[in-house]
């Protein structure tokens, strides 16, 4: 909700898992929040820019979280031929 001036007004804010696109309800005390600096030449990190990854309590109550990272990251470019579905 924002206010007349435009500024955001809620205090919370909800979010989607980035593995499964459902939405991460405000008592999901499971939940994480995935932050990935992005790094200039010299391996810094550059501020204010980072890629963020929100995952659900579900997806780590299934032990999925960390394949879930792992195909996200490849998605952004981060890995290369890390991640294969498993059928």
């Amino acid at each position: 909700m924002e206010n007349d001036r435009g500024d955001l007004v809620d205090l919370y804010v909800p979010r989607k898992c980035a593995a499964t696109g459902r939405i991460i309800e405000a008592k999901d005390h499971a939940s994480v929040q995935i932050a990935v600096a992005e790094v200039d030449d010299n391996g810094r990190a550059i501020p204010g820019k980072s890629i963020v990854f929100p995952l659900g309590g579900f997806v780590r109550a299934s032990a999925e979280s960390d394949d879930s990272i792992n195909r996200l990251a490849q998605k952004e470019g981060l890995l290369r031929n890390v991640w294969s579905a498993q059928q």
